[in-house]
């Protein structure tokens, strides 16, 4: 396979699919409840009025952090913003939001042009399986933070091709696979609370990257103070050198002062690294590689909080969930969650195979 199809192969599976088709595999009561019930759409809990659903229906499901089109059927939304977010009610965690199928009324015609195997009769969809991507269909978006004026920066261009943005899947997508992943060994890294930052070195240029754009340097701006105050291009540059590459990549999480309300009460700001890439072979390093690419960089204090170099994922799904709760590593404060990276190296994935896990407790206390 050759390095532009790879390319847009990746990209294909990293997009985020917010509101997808479904069905329901379960539904529970909840203790001290008459009018609502837990239903369970691949990993995730979602609260649903009682008897509105059965178990095996197919429902339009979107994920947190999909914001709604500000459209009739979404109205109830607007106190929120349209956004979907973790909730807790009657004590069950929900998360996303479910609905009938008929949501998908208004959008006919535009479903024949999307998907012209998918037809209506009387009103009725047929032929829509379960994971049926229909986030555009829908006009739903993601929500993103507000970023600081200081993490904005001018724009160079958009995220260099040559390098992959830094998204990890939620374990609550995976439900289906996740007897497979049992059969891996995993490093547990805690995922910071912060802006996700790229560093790289391709074709001799030293660019600077938010999560989605290219940016050019600026003395006000974080992510290059940052990058010049740590010497990231020098201690790039003199890496490749003495390895023998062409070209690398760095990926971290900067935190600090003016980034997510500062949970850990940092001085200044300061980026962990989470991952390091190679735009020339288009694979990832392990986690151990970037481990020893950091120390030869004299940058070792400025890897990820690792919480566990051996992880077994345990057989309850939900002992799993519970593992991401605990304090952070860098301040007494709850983490926002665990990021798990396979030991062994998967082609398919690039040679990295990870997903992350947030910490219910988090999501909750910080409204998100």
């Amino acid at each position: 396979m050759d390095l532009q199809l790879k390319k847009l192969k990746k990209m294909s599976e990293i997009k985020r699919k917010l509101a997808t088709i479904e069905r329901i595999s379960e539904i529970h009561p909840i203790e001290g409840a008459d009018a609502i019930e837990r239903a369970v759409v691949r990993g995730w809990n979602v609260v649903i009025k009682k008897g509105e659903y059965s178990v095996g229906d197919l429902v339009v499901y979107c994920e947190i952090d999909s914001v709604m089109p500000e459209r009739p059927e979404f109205e109830f939304l607007r106190p929120r913003g349209f956004r979907i977010r973790t909730i807790k009610l009657r004590g069950q965690i929900s998360q996303g939001i479910i609905f009938p199928l008929t949501v998908l009324d208004s959008c006919e015609g535009v479903v024949e042009s999307h998907y012209p195997h998918h037809t209506t009769i009387n009103g009725a969809f047929h032929d829509l399986q379960p994971g049926l991507d229909v986030t555009e269909l829908l006009g739903v978006t993601k929500y993103d933070p507000p970023i600081p004026a200081e993490l904005r920066g001018q724009v160079e261009g958009r995220f260099p091709s040559h390098s992959i943005k830094t998204d990890e899947e939620r374990i609550e997508n995976l439900r289906n696979i996740y007897d497979e992943y049992r059969k891996h060994r995993w490093v547990a890294a805690e995922k910071l609370d912060g802006s996700s930052c790229t560093f790289f070195i391709y074709e001799g240029k030293f660019g600077v990257t938010s999560r989605n754009l290219e940016l050019k340097e600026s003395e006000t701006n974080s992510f290059w103070q940052v990058a010049r105050q740590l010497n990231v291009e020098e201690k790039m540059r003199t890496y490749m050198k003495e390895n023998g590459l062409e070209a690398l990549t760095l990926q971290g999480e900067l935190v600090g002062e003016g980034i997510q309300g500062n949970k850990y009460k940092l001085k200044d700001q300061n980026v962990y690294f989470f991952r390091a890439f190679d735009p020339i072979k288009y694979m990832f390093f392990s986690m151990q590689e970037l481990e020893m690419i950091l120390m030869s960089m004299d940058l070792a204090d400025n890897m990820v909080p690792v919480v566990d170099i051996e992880y077994t994922l345990p057989e309850n799904f939900d002992d799993l969930i519970k593992f991401a709760d605990g304090r952070s590593a860098l301040y007494d404060t709850a983490r926002e969650g665990i990021v798990f990276v396979s030991k062994e190296a998967n082609e398919r994935y690039q040679g990295r195979l990870s997903f992350k896990v947030i910490s219910r407790k988090f999501l909750l206390k910080h409204n998100t």
